[in-house]
């Protein structure tokens, strides 16, 4: 009886935490997109990877920053993977802090590849390196370690909806202009509309309708907020088949030592 109550809440578990679309932390409604990197076998999509650092790049990079994050790795295997000498001179367009010894306060000078990205120009807008991670969506605290390992936290998710989630209504309070969002807590952020569509030019000619844009974006900062997800994932992969073949050798171990001994027992009561 209490294996069956204990099957039961497991599955019951399982279906509540696999729900297409809840709320993230009481807020609106989150959507489901299938990222190329989801799942354990999920890998990043070095195409939409660089189309995500292009919006960031003519777009978000105008308020906000992303200081934990290495130029240099835009060259690294698992991301973008651009060549290194084109991450030199994209490193040139941003200004960092001059810290040398002959630099007076409030110095800049040309980022390189292994300064970080500096500090967004609003102190107001959060800056963008951990976004992914810190703003689950229906997959993320509240969902099983199972669900997570499949579908991932849904941070992705959430961005993407907030993106897509302006309705074009504005209200204004307390001399802040608010913009209605589906997506947002309460239905209102002050985030005006940083996408509409058609914003940029893709290189690579992919679409660049709205939706199209949100997940490129939310993809590259998925990578920014985790690097080193590939790498993670194919060492977890390869511990599996170290515990699976190991468990195997001590089952057939096992039963190579106690097979004498069950054996004689046998014979005993016979």
């Amino acid at each position: 009886m209490k294996i069956n109550k204990l099957l039961i809440a497991a599955v019951s578990a399982l279906v509540l935490s696999t729900t297409a679309a809840i709320p993230a932390g009481g807020g609106g409604h989150i959507h489901d997109v299938d990222f190329s990197f989801e799942g354990p076998f999920g890998t990043y999509d070095e195409a939409q990877l660089r189309r995500g650092l292009q919006i960031y790049t003519e777009i978000c990079s105008g308020c906000h920053g992303m200081q934990y994050v290495a130029i240099r790795t835009l060259a690294d295997e698992g991301g973008p993977k651009l060549p290194a000498e084109y991450v030199r001179e994209y490193a040139k367009q941003f200004e960092v802090p001059d810290e040398g010894d002959e630099a007076e306060p409030g110095d800049t000078r040309e980022a390189k590849p292994s300064d970080h990205y500096p500090v967004g120009a609003d102190p107001n807008a959060p800056d963008l390196s951990l976004m992914a991670k810190a703003r689950a969506g229906f997959h993320g605290p509240y969902g099983s370690g199972i669900n997570q390992l499949l579908q991932g936290t849904g941070g992705p998710e959430y961005i993407v909806a907030i993106l897509t989630g302006y309705t074009g209504e504005e209200k204004e309070e307390a001399g802040t202009l608010f913009y209605e969002n589906t997506a947002f807590p309460g239905g209102w952020i002050a985030m005006a509309p940083p996408l509409f569509g058609e914003d940029v030019e893709y290189e690579d000619g992919h679409s660049n309708e709205l939706h199209h844009e949100a997940e490129d974006i939310a993809a590259f900062l998925m990578w920014t907020a985790e690097p080193k997800m590939m790498a993670r994932k194919q060492t977890g992969f390869i511990a599996i088949i170290l515990m699976t073949v190991l468990t195997v050798l001590l089952y057939a171990t096992n039963k190579r030592i106690w097979a004498p001994v069950k054996k004689r027992a046998k014979e005993a009561t016979s």
